[in-house]
């Protein structure tokens, strides 16, 4: 990495010892990019400033907390009360979290359509499942720390998910929970588990940036980038982008932490907890309600498996099948915009699973239909639930064969200077493979 010209001598003698200003003009300001990015390529941006977010009003709501089951709540409640600015700090924290999923959630959808995933980038895609799982023992363990109803019996019933496992699943069980039931041991556990694992995700978000910096940025069109023509540097430009997109997000954001700030949340966690009274409908956060779904959809046994067990794996396997998913799509092309079979069955994939999010909110007994009472939505969890797998494990490979991708542009250049987006190949140019 060459050396930058500093003028500032400071700067120049820092950098001449720990080349940290060389490294920020090389990868967030001379760091080539694609230049048909749109604005689905802002998410990742987004994310990082929302984790950093989350950590600062994390940090400081760490500072007024007090971890055992008698204060918990209460704790909270002064925050909110008395704590100066205490609601504001606790609402940003609380809505950062639903806003960090769904960003995140965009981000790998636009992945998939993309084909962000495919070589040579499976390494990337695989540490962005591993942000997401982190993030996901991250929330988990935060929803639990206000101490009300919810968060109690949210602990109880997906803690009690391990004992499930044959032969370690109980001795995980009373590990987490510091004892033999969700007490102040389980509290303070998670506290410091919830407190650590946010760093651990800065460091996997670093090495994704590594990995993400080491071949480039993927694009809508799916192919590489043939030279200067091509690329354009990150900034200005896409850092322009960036704060326009971080703009439209911080209004959107500041409409749900001063308007409604409870809205994704759940009343039952303003009720202190009561290992006593069991809520009538315990429902997780909406970030989990798809994986929940599948949980619950799993009603029947299978030779020696449990149906139990079987929930639990098949809920696990609908987030390890995104680690495979390079090697389960073997298509050449990336974009979904010149595989039009593909193209249909992302956008099915999309409404199943908002399908398994509103199985997942609603009990499942209840019928889907009024006046359909033999149609519930136990049985909507099934049907989701196995094109979920069906869409992985067959659909995919099964495209990889049979299907006929439309022609790809003979470079990212040729669609933006008026080409088309399925312009045809240059003459004697072969489709580019990922």
């Amino acid at each position: 990495m060459s050396k930058t010209n500093q003028t500032n001598s400071v700067v120049k003698w820092v950098d001449d010892r720990l080349p940290v200003f060389t490294f920020m003009q090389h990868e967030l300001h001379e760091y080539p990019t694609p230049k048909n990015l749109n604005y689905f390529w802002n998410f990742g941006s987004l994310a990082g400033i929302v984790l950093v977010t989350m950590i600062v009003t994390g940090i400081v709501l760490s500072m007024h907390y007090t971890p055992h089951v008698d204060y918990a709540f209460d704790s909270v409640e002064r925050i909110m009360r008395d704590v100066n600015h205490g609601w504001l700090i606790r609402y940003v924290h609380m809505n950062g979290a639903s806003a960090f999923f769904i960003i995140v959630f965009i981000h790998i959808f636009r992945g998939l359509y993309y084909g962000s995933y495919k070589a040579p980038r499976e390494l990337l895609w695989m540490l962005g499942v591993l942000i997401l799982l982190l993030m996901m023992a991250t929330a988990f363990l935060g929803y639990v720390l206000p101490w009300g109803q919810m968060s109690f019996w949210g602990a109880t019933v997906i803690t009690n998910l391990f004992s499930a496992i044959p032969l370690i699943g109980e001795p995980i069980v009373t590990w987490l929970w510091g004892g033999f039931s969700v007490d102040n041991a389980t509290l303070n556990r998670f506290f410091s588990l919830h407190f650590l694992l946010p760093f651990v995700i800065v460091g996997v978000v670093v090495l994704h940036i590594v990995a993400l910096h080491t071949h480039g940025s993927n694009n809508p069109v799916g192919i590489d980038t043939t030279g200067n023509d091509d690329q354009i540097p990150f900034h200005p430009y896409y850092t322009v982008k960036d704060l326009f997109g971080l703009g439209v997000f911080l209004v959107l954001f500041s409409l749900f932490v001063f308007y409604a700030p409870n809205y994704l949340g759940h009343p039952d966690n303003y009720i202190p907890a009561d290992p006593l009274q069991t809520p009538p409908h315990i429902v997780p956060e909406w970030y989990f309600l798809p994986f929940y779904a599948i949980l619950r959809s799993i009603t029947f046994d299978i030779w020696f498996l449990d149906a139990k067990l079987l929930g639990v794996i098949a809920m696990f396997a609908s987030i390890g099948l995104l680690f495979i998913l390079p090697w389960l799509d073997r298509s050449p092309v990336r974009s979904a915009r010149f595989r039009p079979i593909y193209r249909q069955f992302y956008w099915v994939l999309v409404i199943d699973c908002f399908i398994l999010g509103i199985v997942g909110a609603n009990s499942p007994d209840d019928p889907v239909f009024s006046g359909l009472d033999g149609f519930q939505f136990i049985h909507l969890g099934m049907m989701s639930t196995a094109y979920y797998f069906f869409h992985f494990l067959i659909l995919l490979p099964l495209l990889s064969v049979i299907e006929k991708p439309d022609p790809l542009p003979a470079s990212i250049n040729e669609p933006i200077l008026g080409g088309g987006g399925n312009a045809a190949l240059a003459p004697g140019k072969p489709m580019e493979k990922p």
